[in-house]
């Protein structure tokens, strides 16, 4: 991690993952929303509509775990950039003395936890969409009167 190009990916992905919180604040905000409609109606919303609520909070469980592990990728990926974290074998030795990491030769390369890390922002994303399509479709199907 001495290369002034791994500092620059580790701060870019760090600046990704932070970004992704606008998202993770939505995610939670449609799951509150759906959580609480829920919680006051009962089943008297017509069943088409409560289980679309009900799916959009189902759908906040992943998309709450996905946000906390961007959340952890983020300081990461800013302790590598900032050096606070000195090396990759360092921050696997860390990883697996809290259970995160299962022991291994700790040869995985920094472009390989990039990418995975960016799989993870666009599963967060996918989640976050589909809790805002059937959010709609719930919206749309409940009866206003």
């Amino acid at each position: 991690m001495n290369d002034d190009n791994d500092r620059a990916l580790c701060t870019a992905t760090a600046g990704l993952l932070r970004a992704s919180d606008a998202l993770a604040f939505w995610g939670l905000a449609l799951s509150f929303i759906s959580g609480l409609v829920l919680a006051l109606t009962g089943r008297s919303l017509g069943s088409a509509a409560w289980i679309a609520y009900a799916a959009v909070a189902l759908i906040g469980l992943p998309e709450r775990y996905l946000a906390l592990r961007l959340r952890f990728d983020a300081t990461l990926f800013d302790g590598l950039a900032k050096a606070t974290i000195a090396s990759l074998p360092s921050m696997d030795r860390a990883l697996e003395q809290l259970g995160l990491r299962r022991g291994g030769d700790g040869s995985r390369p920094l472009t390989d936890r990039v990418l995975g890390t960016r799989q993870l922002v666009q599963r967060h994303g996918i989640a976050v969409i589909a809790q805002t399509i059937v959010f709609a479709m719930a919206l749309a199907m409940q009866d206003w009167r």
